[in-house]
């Protein structure tokens, strides 16, 4: 009788440790609902923004194509309203690589530790750089990023990369920007924010309840995927549904009248760059 008892426990706490098993994989899968935009969209806005979303970009430097930078000064006031960070930096396109890219990427790194601390975001924070062309790699774009990645890491943050997860032609073939960039990495500890905002795997314009993981993306590594860019590409998104008639994504609640339209991120934290 007492060896019936003592396998019935035994196959009762098995059974147990298998949930609590399960359970914890579950959890562990969770995705969380994040967005960016070139421009800072207000302190009045970030009461309705944190209603569907749990953290945002951040930028340390001007975004592409501006000439300042609008999320200066604003950690404190965005991680009061309860979000967490993505932390960018803006990174060099390839025509301006061609003199010395390792000298650049030594710079560049530099300055966005330095505004990483300005800033008020602690060491291990991960920062990402910007890299907005894609397909493989050239030789002076590679060292460029690596240098980058080693000085970032050195001084005490993390280094991550934002890139394209689209299969860019190459000949017969094709080439993902963000496994060119891994595949190459002699083994450094980077973060991957991939863009995919193509229909599929991207399901468009949508807030859902239940997200798709970073590696719904196609890219199995991701950690954040970026799977809706305002305006709408239209050589990748055509075919994604739901955004606005002016080809922009749109948070609830807010009007499509004002300009705060998004771009929308799924990543396995709430805090993606560590950066509360």
């Amino acid at each position: 009788m007492f060896s019936f008892v003592k396998l019935r426990v035994l196959r009762g706490l098995r059974f147990l440790l298998l949930a609590l098993s399960c359970t914890a994989s579950l959890l562990a899968q969770q995705s969380y609902l994040g967005f960016d935009r070139n421009d800072y969209p207000g302190d009045s806005s970030l009461a309705v923004l944190r209603q569907t979303f749990s953290y945002t970009g951040y930028w340390l430097n001007n975004p592409p194509g501006a000439s300042s930078n609008t999320w200066a000064g604003k950690r404190n006031v965005l991680r009061s309203a309860g979000l967490g960070f993505l932390v960018l930096f803006n990174g060099r396109l390839y025509k301006e690589l061609k003199r010395d890219p390792s000298a650049l990427g030594q710079k560049d790194a530099s300055a966005a530790v330095e505004a990483a601390r300005r800033e008020g975001f602690p060491p291990g924070t991960i920062i990402f750089l910007d890299i907005e062309e894609g397909g493989r790699m050239l030789p002076e774009q590679k060292t460029y990023i690596y240098r980058w990645v080693d000085e970032v890491t050195d001084a005490g943050f993390r280094a991550g990369v934002y890139c394209s997860g689209i299969p860019a032609k190459e000949g017969k073939s094709s080439i993902v920007t963000a496994e060119d960039i891994r595949a190459n990495a002699q083994g450094r500890e980077i973060s991957y924010w991939v863009t995919q905002d193509a229909c599929p795997p991207s399901p468009g314009c949508v807030f859902p309840q239940h997200l798709p993981s970073p590696s719904g993306s196609r890219v199995s590594f991701a950690d954040v995927w970026q799977y809706a860019q305002s305006p709408r590409r239209k050589d990748f998104a055509r075919m994604c549904r739901n955004y606005n008639p002016d080809g922009n994504c749109y948070p609830p609640g807010v009007d499509p009248a004002s300009p705060l339209h998004v771009d929308l991120n799924t990543a396995t934290s709430a805090d993606p760059s560590g950066g509360r």
